[in-house]
């Protein structure tokens, strides 16, 4: 039997103690969906570079959770009005945020499901907890929306300065041992104003914002689109690919009945039923079946899971032009030569790809900065550092996988 002591505490590597403000928020927590967050990985296979990156994303949403009630509790102080009800909404709302993330985090939304969203998937769950929960969440759920009529808790959920990427720069960076994506995420909340409705970073803040924005570079570029974390994701995405076309065929491939039900089915959108398979599906499945599916007859697939088991990957080219067709072709040629396998069998080994990377949005949403004189000015116009107009330029590279010579 379960305590009623409702009132626990997390101790977080990070922040040290975390509480949970109330009994709602604990009933979430200890539901079986928030609890499968502890089976699925923050940084999906980016602990193939960074052994320390096996943090989940149980640990960022409690994260997140926590610096939103930092955020409430310095915005009251300046005077900005947050019902109770508000607060639970945004806490509720964050603490969510994620719940609908597949296995490794986003090797399933590009192989499995048909073009749907985690953040679709966030919301099938809310809403089906809203239910559960007697519409407790009705409020978290229009903030998550982006339609609660107060747009400033909107931006706390989802903008380029929100709760999320407070916690997981900071997370991620602790994890990975990358030190120059360790942000002061406790001085920016402290920074934090409302005017007009519209979150703003008072002018004293203005280098953490710098900071926050050179350090969400770094991140990407050494940790996020690390070039062996790309390899990485795209053989799993491969892997799932190629076990849902041989499923099709007839195969039987030996896995767990929720990866099963995916590999089988056609999903083009969550029914009541799905959404409930879904929730029993987290990283143990895929490793499982990645086991398994080492030993298949079928070079593809085995192959593909040997890389990933074995961490014995593809090499992969970074370069700051497209990647001309020929090359792709000469190795695709010989693999198929070497192997005797048909060109459709060693695209899965031969593929080129791009990578984008923005660390400031400044066309879609501004992170305003409160000038002395009451004057409200776009960060890249208020900062008097030179590269946060490069920031907010987009940087493409393209990339060419290929197997190393023995395979």
């Amino acid at each position: 039997m379960k305590s009623n002591n409702k009132l626990k505490i997390f101790n977080d590597p990070i922040y040290g103690f975390i509480t949970i403000p109330n009994s709602l928020i604990f009933d979430l927590i200890e539901h079986k969906y928030f609890q499968r967050l502890r089976r699925i990985t923050q940084m999906g296979l980016s602990y193939l570079v960074y052994p320390g990156a096996h943090h989940t994303r149980f640990h960022h949403a409690l994260g997140s959770m926590h610096l939103m009630q930092k955020t409430i509790n310095v915005l009251r102080f300046k005077g900005v009005a947050i019902s109770k009800e508000e607060e639970n909404g945004l806490l509720i709302a964050i603490l969510l945020h994620d719940i609908g993330h597949g296995p490794f985090s986003h090797a399933m939304e590009h192989s499995i499901v048909n073009d749907i969203s985690h953040e679709e998937i966030s919301l099938q769950f809310m809403k089906k907890l809203n239910k559960e929960f007697n519409g407790s969440l009705t409020l978290a759920i229009s903030i998550f929306k982006g339609e609660y009529p107060r747009k400033f808790m909107c931006q706390l959920i989802s903008s380029q300065l929100d709760m999320d990427r407070a916690d997981y720069l900071k997370r991620d960076s602790f994890y990975t041992g990358v030190a120059e994506g360790n942000i002061n995420s406790e001085r920016l909340i402290t920074m934090l104003n409302v005017v007009d409705d519209e979150l703003v970073v008072e002018e004293k803040g203005i280098y953490s914002v710098e900071k926050f924005l050179v350090a969400r570079r770094f991140m990407y570029w050494q940790v996020y689109l690390h070039k062996t974390g790309i390899v990485a994701e795209q053989l799993l995405t491969r892997i799932l690919k190629r076990a849902k076309e041989l499923v099709q065929q007839g195969e039987h491939l030996q896995c767990s009945e929720p990866l099963n039900y995916f590999l089988i089915s056609e999903v083009n959108s969550f029914n009541s039923n799905t959404l409930e398979i879904f929730s029993n599906l987290d990283d143990y499945d895929i490793v499982a079946a990645m086991k398994s599916w080492r030993n298949h007859t079928d070079f593809v697939l085995s192959n593909l899971c040997q890389m990933i088991v074995d961490r014995d990957l593809l090499k992969i080219k970074i370069k700051n032009k497209p990647i001309k067709t020929a090359d792709l072709l000469t190795h695709n040629k010989a693999l198929v030569d070497k192997y005797d396998i048909s060109k459709e069998e060693a695209d899965y080994f031969v593929f080129s790809g791009e990578i984008t990377n923005l660390a400031y949005q400044s066309k879609k949403q501004h992170i305003n900065i409160q000038l002395k004189s009451g004057k409200i000015k776009d960060i890249v116009k208020a900062s008097d550092q030179l590269n946060l107009k490069a920031l907010s330029k987009p940087v493409t590279k393209y990339y060419m996988c290929y197997p190393k010579k023995k395979m």
